[in-house]
């Protein structure tokens, strides 16, 4: 054991982690790291094949990113974002607010579950403010996750995140019956028509005092990356309209082309009321979020002070000029580099390789793809199964960390197609090795 890790073990307490496996398995000790790869103490690389917990959108140490950080830093690295404002602020918001025409208001903050907390507090709030104080009820999709804070938590149906802390977490209801598919190939896609009768019978007896949905469009990340049909989607959205319900998209994990094109909620041709977004928005490089909302919802907090309408809600953070400028720099690499596209080029590729070890290992089913994400589930009853093919990969090359026994891949957007055959034979040697021993 390194001293490194020695030091780690003696002070460090890792997230999601169960400590005590770190004594027989401790964790990886990185120099360095470079495009999709993380670079050993030892001088391996190691394929980071979930984008470091999904928001390596550009990879590493991507030279756009640096350089616009390194820039920044010559002038200001960080300033009070109440009642002070800088010329790149103004201009990531303007772009923001061009990703979905009618939504041209940007909050910013540090991390995706405060930008869900900062929906869901304006939603409450902006029901009062227009008068249907009744709406207080909150719903989210079954199986979903929006973050580990408390009040994201409650909206989160992922039970053994939620389970400790049950007492301390606000009624949400979860709906349920999603209609599921494996890609855009299949026939829900378009028309999920059966299914929607029950979502719309869970709808309406919620309907007097409801006062927002959340979900995550399309893709169902830490619950097992489960897709739902984008009809089904446009569906809920039509449905909120229609019954003054807010809808808040967490579109966390994907924006920024995740799924193939800016926003998964395009895929339905939906904008909702509010949009969350993090991950993507700096490549990963540094935290911030971006809480975006209509014009109408804005109009009703805005009054004289005394009225007492204001949104008060802050983050030390909000706004932070390195990161604002990381933001800039990614979008203009999204652009430049024609990455939505990419992504469309990489999805079936993908599907292809993780088909490939599915047949070569006969151990995986139950594949969905979609953009640059594809995922399967091992075949086994060995509920640590996933974890023993993620140590193996490791050795070999690739960080895999599956969810429970879910494998996927989620690569950076830019990835070579050479890299992810690499990544395609590690994960059926891991495989093998498994279920071989």
């Amino acid at each position: 054991m390194t001293a490194v890790i020695e030091r780690d073990l003696a002070h460090v307490w890792h997230p999601t982690s169960q400590m005590k496996e770190y004594e027989t398995y401790p964790p990886l000790v990185i120099a360095r790291a470079e495009g999709p790869y993380l670079i050993t103490t030892e001088g391996k690389p190691i394929i980071d094949a979930i984008s470091s917990w999904w928001c390596k959108s550009l990879g590493h140490g991507h030279p756009a990113l640096r350089a616009a950080i390194q820039g920044q830093l010559q002038q200001f690295d960080h300033v009070i974002f109440a009642d002070i404002t800088y010329e790149k602020a103004v201009c990531l918001a303007e772009k923001l607010s061009r990703l979905s025409p009618s939504l041209n208001k940007v909050f910013f903050a540090s991390d995706g579950s405060s930008s869900i907390e900062i929906a869901v507090k304006m939603a409450v709030q902006a029901q009062q403010l227009r008068g249907d104080i009744k709406r207080t009820q909150l719903m989210a999709l079954k199986n979903g996750y929006h973050g580990e804070t408390c009040l994201t938590l409650a909206l989160s149906d992922v039970g053994h995140f939620r389970k400790p802390f049950e007492s301390l977490l606000l009624p949400v209801k979860f709906i349920e019956d999603l209609p599921y598919i494996h890609s855009r190939n299949d026939p829900l896609w378009e028309n999920c028509d059966l299914q929607w009768k029950s979502i719309e019978s869970q709808l309406e007896a919620a309907k007097e005092t409801l006062c927002a949905i959340v979900l995550e469009p399309i893709v169902q990340g830490a619950g097992g990356f489960y897709l739902y049909s984008p009809d089904c989607l446009k569906r809920l959205r039509k449905w909120t309209e229609e019954h003054n319900v807010f809808l808040i998209a967490d579109e966390i994990m994907t924006g920024f082309g995740r799924t193939g094109l800016p926003l998964a909620c395009h895929h339905a041709g939906i904008e909702p009321d509010f949009l969350c977004l993090a991950k993507h928005l700096t490549a990963g490089s540094l935290p911030l979020s971006a809480t975006l909302t209509r014009d109408s919802i804005y109009h009703l907090f805005y009054d004289d002070v005394e009225s007492g309408k204001a949104f008060l809600h802050s983050h030390t953070h909000s706004g932070n000029a390195l990161a604002v400028a990381s933001a800039l720099a990614a979008l203009e690499v999204y652009e430049r580099d024609n990455i939505y596209h990419r992504v469309q080029q990489l999805e079936p590729f993908l599907w292809e390789q993780m088909q490939h070890v599915a047949q070569a290992t006969g151990r995986l089913n139950n594949i969905r793809h979609i953009g640059a994400l594809v995922a399967a589930d091992l075949i086994t009853d060995q509920p640590r199964a996933g974890h023993a093919v993620y140590r193996e990969a490791v050795k070999l090359g690739a960080l895999l960390r599956p969810i429970g026994n879910t494998l996927y891949w989620l690569p950076p957007l830019n990835v070579e197609f050479s890299v992810i055959e690499k990544l395609r034979d590690i994960t059926l040697q891991a495989i093998h090795h498994v279920f071989s021993s």
